[in-house]
């Protein structure tokens, strides 16, 4: 049982881990909570739902149409919203996001309706290992073989690319990012489309491995944000680790709690880091 829900923690620690990488990543250059993160997941998801079953394209080319489409839209965001409040306090632009986040998930309800809805209709069976001690089913490995590779190419772009290296430039030290001459506005630019194509990575992959609902990001959010604070605000290998904490944390709970307050958990570890170790556990002390 407590292998199973481990196994299961996993899961969805890899995918609350993509949709933190991105979190981070906006929040260490642009310095906002991101609150539209968790619609713009949710909006990834059903994009990818128009391109596979409503358009009838392979789960791989809908999973990389759906990414792009959401990473424009993040794009677009900051374009027609963001960057007219950089100079303004932090706590109106977090607001404003908030705003954003009701357009999103109100245009999601608008052309898809508030039901649920699958990609695939047909219920899979799981393949037994150990003589039924753990179950898994065959999405759920594409989920973690996709989410160990996106973490793998996250890693590879900020640490070896010319580009990720001016994103962790920023992030330390925007004023002196810009003393060396880096084009802050193009790393702006690929933040939005990097954070947007992660964001929508991990509402593919919850969708592919539940359900789709218009609420499934909002409800994503809080553990989210769990997981970049628990990891380090602004430290993208930070928010790997702390959504592989959070995602466990949750599932294993379930052996002394009911599932229902699994919100609960990722909001006790939140609070815990914030009072214990502001932070993060990976995060720069300031």
């Amino acid at each position: 049982m407590a292998l199973q829900l481990f196994l299961n923690g996993v899961i969805l620690g890899s995918i609350i881990a993509l949709g933190a990488i991105g979190l981070s990543l906006i929040y260490g250059i642009l310095k906002f909570g991101h609150f539209a993160h968790g619609d713009l997941m949710t909006l990834g998801a059903y994009f990818a739902f128009l391109f596979k079953v409503q358009l009838g394209l392979p789960f791989w080319l809908a999973f990389v149409l759906a990414a792009a489409l959401t990473a424009g839209t993040a794009v677009l965001l900051n374009f027609i919203l963001y960057r007219h409040l950089k100079k303004r306090d932090s706590v109106i632009v977090m607001i404003s996001s908030v705003g954003a986040a009701l357009i999103i998930r109100n245009f999601v309800l608008l052309v898809w309706g508030p039901q649920n809805k699958f990609y695939e209709k047909a219920i899979q069976m799981p393949i037994l290992i150990g003589g039924g001690l753990l179950r898994i089913k065959e999405n759920q490995i594409i989920i973690l073989v996709l989410a160990l590779s996106l973490v793998i190419a996250v890693h590879l772009f900020l640490s070896r690319t010319k580009l990720g290296k001016a994103m962790r430039a920023m992030s330390d030290n925007i004023d002196l990012a810009q003393i060396t001459g880096i084009n802050t506005e193009r790393v702006i630019i690929w933040t939005w489309a990097m954070s947007g194509v992660l964001t929508a990575a991990a509402g593919i992959l919850l969708a592919f491995d539940t359900h789709l609902t218009p609420v499934m990001g909002w409800n994503l959010l809080l553990p989210l944000f769990a997981a970049v604070i628990l990891g380090g605000i602004g430290s993208p290998y930070g928010a790997m680790f702390g959504g592989l904490v959070i995602g466990i944390s949750q599932e294993m709970s379930t052996l002394i709690i009911s599932a229902a307050y699994k919100p609960a958990v990722a909001f006790s570890i939140m609070i815990l880091m914030l009072i214990i170790r502001p932070s993060g556990l990976m995060g720069k002390k300031v």
